[in-house]
Formats: C-alpha cells, structure tokens, sequence
C-alpha cells in the first residue's frame, strides 16, 4: 500500500517537473522566434502627465521608458523588447544634438545586431522633422518606426498605449524592412518622407497630403499597400558629426518686408529655406534680399506654403539666374533638413539640387 502511494508521489511529481519543463522550454522556444524590437524613448506627449484625466494641460516627456512598456503588456507577445531613454523632452524641444544621439544610436543597434527593428516614442510637434532626417541617416535597412501620441498618458481615452503596441506591430513585421523610416500614428503607416502634421489637436493629424497613408493597422496586423520610390539609396553618413550647417526658414506672405533675409546675410548662415507663396513665389523687395544672399554664397532653397504640391524649377522664377534650387515637394521643414544634410558634403548648386530631385 505504502509502495503503491510513493509510487503514485513519484509519478506525480515527475509529471509536474516535466510539464514546467516543457512549459519552459515552449516560452523559450517562442521567444527565439518573436523579432527583437529595441524602442528609444524621446519623450513626448506620449510619455506625457496631467493632473486631470478630463483637463488638455500636461507636461511632456514625464513618463520614462519603463512605465510606457509597464502599461502595454500585450507588447511583449509581439516581440522581444528592449527600452533606451534617449532623452526626456517635448518635440518642440528638439535638437540637432538629439537627432544625431538618435541616428548614430540606431545606426549602432543595427551594426552590433542587437536588434532587428527599432520603435521611437516622439512627440508629434517636429516628429516628421525627426522622420525625415533618420530616413536620410540611417544606415541601414531595417525596420525603424516613429511613434507618438496627441493625448497625455493621463488622459481620459489616451491613444499612446495602442499606437506603440501598432508601433511594434509594424516594426516587427518583415514586410516593414526596406520601407525607409515610417510613422505609426491612428492606425496608419506614413512614409516618414511625406508625412505632416496637419492638425492642432486631433488624434488624426498626421497625414501625407501629396500621396496619403502607405499602410494600415488593423486587428494587430499591418497592411502596405504603396511604396515611396524615392526613399534614398545613398544615405548621409552623419556617424561623424557633431554639429550640421545652419539652414533657417523664412516665410512669405503679402507685402512681406526683407528685414528677416537681410538680417540672415550678416552671420553663419549657409542656408536659406524660403517658403513662399503659392509655387515658392516672393515680392520683389525679398526677391532682392534672397538674390544678395546667394550672390553672398548662401544657398537658398525656394519651397512654399501650402501644404502640398511640388516647388517647380523656372515657372514665375528664373532660378538659374538668381542661383536658386527648388525643394521639389518636400515642405519647408522638411527641405530645411535635406538642405543641412547636403551642405555637410558640398555647396555646390548642382548638386544640391540632384539631391532634392533623387530624395
């Protein structure tokens, strides 16, 4: 009888070793298979506080990497994650000097195979700024997705938590690879090229107004249905640097005075993104001020204001003449960007020129 019971205990607890161990061994056998997703955390409105779930006023940038992943647990059945803290700021705040923390961050995480995509939490004010320049820098191929939310982690109905489990979502699908840098916002895919802002407030504000959206997430999947064709296949090596050329922005309007081109002859400047009126247009008073400015040697960059549609070469322009290059369809901020990037390999016209006509 007493034999019979031991027997019964061996057996048992035999059973209960041997289901924990292949218990064990399944997770770990999953967990080999799920991609290894790294997210930088930089911050904003997603990693956002208020004092009241119903109030608008937070402050950005409060929540650090470890309590974002804390509240999405399902993140970690879609892959094998890891959190670096990059910085703690709200996007208008950023810098050249994060951009370049985060590109040779990036750039370092793919070279030393660490990670086979990698999310960025963003807040939305320059997050296609950001977009635009990773695209342009980052070495590699892999995935690289912007994520980012337009209500606090404290708020009533908050959208962060299901935009960076989409994040993940698009990062870890191997169809994502190739894409160039993408945005992950309202269960949309964006080509981090052509994406804007485009809204205040609304949770639907990032759009690309020329082309639209290249992919959807639904039901925790991701769908691509366009391509960008002009995702660089030369990228600006920035692994090197510590700073970029200044380039700043001047916007048209009616009866627009020169005072703010005139004030730019005077210092560093190496370059001039004008964002003019209609197809880039100016008056004749800063037309005269922009034409010194490039006799000066200053490369200027004529964009425009609308929001859409391609910057054209010699429509009410002669830019030949005038020594001017065009941003084709890139916004200012964005053509701002390229411009910095070309001027760190050459001021010559030409050139810069190509490269806005190629990215």
């Amino acid at each position: 009888m007493k034999t019979s019971v031991i027997k019964k205990g061996v057996l048992v607890l035999f059973l209960f070793v041997f289901t924990l161990q292949t218990q064990a061994q399944t997770k770990k056998k999953m967990t080999k298979t799920l991609p290894r997703v790294t997210i930088l955390a930089t911050g904003g409105t997603i990693a956002g506080a208020g004092e009241s779930a119903t109030k608008a006023a937070y402050t950005a940038g409060k929540l650090s990497i470890d309590i974002l992943l804390s509240a999405v647990p399902q993140i970690h059945d879609k892959a094998q994650i890891k959190g670096e803290q990059i910085a703690k700021i709200g996007s208008q705040d950023m810098s050249v000097e994060v951009w370049l923390k985060l590109s040779k961050r990036i750039n370092e995480i793919f070279e030393e195979d660490s990670a086979d995509a990698i999310v960025i939490t963003h807040g939305t004010d320059t997050m296609e700024e950001t977009a635009t320049f990773l695209d342009l820098t980052a070495l590699s191929d892999k995935p690289v997705v912007l994520v980012g939310a337009m209500r606090a982690s404290t708020a009533m109905s908050q959208d962060g938590n299901k935009n960076l489990l989409d994040a993940v979502i698009v990062a870890a699908d191997p169809n994502s690879q190739g894409k160039g840098v993408v945005v992950a916002m309202n269960e949309l895919v964006f080509d981090g090229r052509d994406v804007t802002k485009t809204i205040t407030t609304s949770t639907s504000t990032f759009d690309s107004r020329n082309f639209g959206p290249i992919g959807l997430i639904y039901d925790g999947k991701v769908n691509y249905y366009y391509q960008s064709l002009r995702n660089p296949v030369k990228k600006f090596d920035v692994t090197k640097a510590t700073s970029l050329p200044q380039v700043e922005i001047i916007y048209g309007y009616a009866d627009a005075s020169p005072v703010t081109v005139d004030a730019l002859l005077n210092t560093n400047v190496k370059g001039i993104v004008y964002a003019g009126m209609g197809n880039g247009n100016f008056n004749a008073a800063v037309g005269n001020s922009l034409e010194k400015a490039s006799k000066k040697g200053i490369i200027v960059c004529r964009s425009n204001r609308t929001g859409s549609g391609r910057t054209t070469l010699f429509n009410e322009v002669d830019d030949a003449a005038l020594g001017f290059v065009v941003g084709d369809d890139l916004n200012p901020q964005k053509a701002r960007i390229l411009l910095m990037l070309s001027l760190m390999e050459t001021s010559d016209r030409a050139k810069i020129q190509t490269n806005f006509f190629d990215y």
